[in-house]
């Protein structure tokens, strides 16, 4: 089941144009770079590819989550997983939360340009102390008369060195879910630092950083939705993260079983190709299969989501099938092609890197299966 009508795909023979042609040739400066250049986020938002499903008085388009699928996929395709993790954790994670409940002031002063890609947006939740369990976090924001003042320190932030802002969760109230808020903090502001930029395993072209907060004043106006109410808004949009990341998955299946059938037809072995033999076909068929499973899985989720039906057991279903099977996936095709697999020459290395951040970002696999158990009733205690 998949919701991607004729305009969807028209959608994306545009985008997978723009892919080859202009990201593609410089993934591996990107690479190098360990991170994206401005001015293709500026050129992305000339297209209308950052406001895909930002409202039109915002300056999106106001489009439904199939197109950010195709988005993912596409984007997918470049060979850099931290090409299209740059770009969502801007357009979607950052951003999207102010456009659906920030003030109309907010939406002028960050999302418009932020779709526009004239600023560059990340979402700070997670602290050095809290990861998974958001609801622990200690950033603390203070009301001074007409500001908030901010301490505390983030990290493992996607863009968290490029940022033009960060939209931040803070404590704003006691302890627990219930004391969090969502702020926008510009990274121009006295009192806003950059810590390291982290050095990972994979997706080398998106930045990851550490930011701090000491005595990092800001309007009051900068609070997204209601004071103590930004815990619902981070698992709100935990949901389209965790969508992204199994679309990202599958997405990036797809591609290393292209190039492991590529590099299986043209690679010869005592006299022939090596898919002429059994056990690689077969290896290969199980892995095509493992895709349109994970495929199936992921359609069936973002379906219930776009139709706003329940669907946080269905979500964390795909993003653990999916996450868990592209490492397996990533293993298979890099074993097809021996010693070229452990080059960082071959593509098949990079990928094989970029898929180990899978099951970590939004929520853990482990994560994913608690929250399976637990919508599921297999808790006896509820």
């Amino acid at each position: 089941m998949s919701g991607f009508a004729e305009e969807h795909e028209i959608f994306r023979q545009a985008l997978r144009t723009f892919v080859t042609h202009e990201i593609a040739p410089n993934v591996l400066a990107w690479e190098a770079a360990g991170e994206l250049p401005r001015e293709l986020f500026r050129r992305l938002g000339e297209l209308g590819y950052l406001g895909v499903r930002l409202s039109e008085n915002s300056g999106g388009s106001g489009r439904d989550f199939w197109y950010t699928a195709v988005l993912v996929q596409e984007l997918a395709r470049c060979g850099s997983i931290g090409v299209p993790v740059s770009i969502l954790a801007h357009a979607e994670f950052a951003t999207k939360v102010i456009d659906r409940a920030g003030s109309e002031e907010l939406k002028a002063q960050f999302v418009r340009p932020a779709a526009a890609g004239e600023r560059i947006g990340a979402l700070g939740v997670t602290e050095p102390d809290a990861g998974s369990d958001v609801a622990a976090i200690r950033t603390r924001a203070v009301r001074a008369g007409g500001d908030w003042i901010i301490d505390g320190a983030k990290t493992f932030i996607s863009n968290g060195t490029i940022a033009d802002f960060v939209t931040t969760a803070v404590r704003t109230g006691g302890p627990g879910r219930g004391g969090i808020s969502l702020i926008v903090v510009p990274t121009d502001t006295a009192g806003f630092s950059r810590g390291r930029r982290l050095r990972k395993l994979g997706t080398h072209a998106s930045d990851t950083g550490e930011i701090a907060f000491q005595g990092c004043r800001v309007p009051a106006r900068n609070l997204v939705g209601e004071e103590n109410g930004g815990f619902k808004l981070i698992m709100q949009g935990f949901e389209g993260e965790r969508l992204v990341l199994a679309l990202l998955a599958t997405a990036q299946m797809r591609l290393m079983l292209e190039e492991a059938v590529r590099y299986g037809h043209t690679r010869k072995a005592f006299g022939q190709p090596l898919l002429g033999f059994q056990t690689w076909r077969h290896r290969l068929a199980d892995t095509a299969t493992t895709i349109e499973a994970a495929e199936a899985l992921t359609y069936r989720a973002l379906d219930l989501y776009v139709r706003g039906e329940p669907c946080n057991a269905q979500i964390s279903m795909a993003k653990l099938f999916a996450t868990e099977s592209a490492i397996r996936v990533a293993h298979h095709c890099a074993q097809i092609h021996g010693g070229m697999g452990y080059m960082e020459e071959c593509l098949m290395a990079r990928l094989y890197r970029d898929s180990l951040a899978f099951t970590i970002g939004a929520g853990t696999s482990e994560m994913m299966r608690e929250i399976i158990a637990r919508t599921s009733g297999f808790d006896p205690q509820g």
